[in-house]
């Protein structure tokens, strides 16, 4: 009866067996050429995302690298190429501290006037602001002291003295630029007043009402001052012009900033007015000389 069956079953059951491995390994296969596309697709996936982190890391680094030569350019440039100073304006103290002391002349005085009234009045006018030599007495050289340099203007000093007797009037007015300039040529004239008088005509620490009571108590030969004051007791009648023979400029002396009396603004003004206003037309007259101490 067993040998009836027909077929050899035991080689079916090993085709059988064979048959299922080969169709376990197509499976395998196919499920291998499935799955690498998602594989490949997860690797560049991650590639990509790791670049994306990467990036900035080299960006950082070469940001890094690119710094450090720029800063020591600039080092470099710092310490070759130094930065450009600006340069410092001159200013008069600078400018008269570098030229050479020249004594004052006649000249000196008629170009200030000059350069003060070319935008104020017409060329006629001008001329008539113009001084003849005759007007002038001889300027100091820079060699003579105050005193010497009066009695070389002044020989006579003593006579034109005695025959003063005028009150609130002076034969002899000196204008500087300050009133420690003016303390200090009245020490000087020590050795030329003799028993002339002198008053000081400033405004500092002394009130113009004082000053005109002492024009007014006795006879006053010399007066030393400031143009502002000197003109504002001419103004007020305090000082009266008529017996005056000799104005003296204090002209080449220099302040702490190497500056003259008419290199000041404010003085400079204050003595064109005056002198425009109640001395020129008396030197012009010939009644008073004009000196350049």
């Amino acid at each position: 009866m067993g040998d009836d069956l027909g077929d050899e079953w035991w080689l079916q059951d090993v085709k059988s067996d064979a048959s299922d491995v080969e169709d376990e390994k197509k499976k395998s296969k196919t499920k291998q050429i499935e799955e690498t596309p998602s594989v490949q697709k997860k690797a560049e996936k991650r590639k990509t995302l790791t670049e994306k982190i990467a990036t900035p890391k080299k960006k950082k680094t070469t940001e890094k690298v690119s710094k450090i030569p720029k800063q020591r350019r600039e080092t470099e440039t710092s310490t070759t190429s130094p930065k450009k100073r600006k340069r410092k304006k001159k200013t008069i103290t600078d400018v008269l501290a570098a030229s050479d002391p020249k004594p004052g002349c006649p000249a000196d005085l008629q170009n200030s006037l000059a350069q003060y009234f070319s935008d104020k009045r017409s060329v006629i006018e001008q001329e008539e602001l113009k001084l003849h030599d005759s007007s002038f007495v001889a300027c100091n050289d820079l060699t003579h002291s105050l005193s010497s340099y009066l009695k070389h203007i002044c020989p006579k000093w003593a006579k034109i003295q005695k025959q003063h007797t005028e009150k609130r009037s002076v034969v002899l007015l000196i204008v500087c630029s300050s009133a420690l300039r003016a303390i200090d040529l009245i020490r000087q004239l020590t050795t030329f007043k003799g028993e002339a008088k002198a008053v000081k005509l400033f405004a500092k620490h002394i009130k113009i009402e004082e000053q005109v009571k002492l024009l007014q108590k006795g006879v006053v030969h010399i007066g030393v001052g400031t143009p502002a004051r000197i003109g504002a007791l001419i103004h007020g009648d305090g000082l009266n012009l008529q017996a005056l023979r000799f104005l003296v400029l204090d002209w080449n002396w220099r302040d702490q900033k190497c500056r003259r009396m008419m290199d000041i603004p404010e003085i400079k003004l204050d003595f064109i007015k005056m002198f425009e206003s109640w001395i020129l037309d008396r030197c012009k007259a010939d009644q008073v000389k004009i000196g350049l101490f």
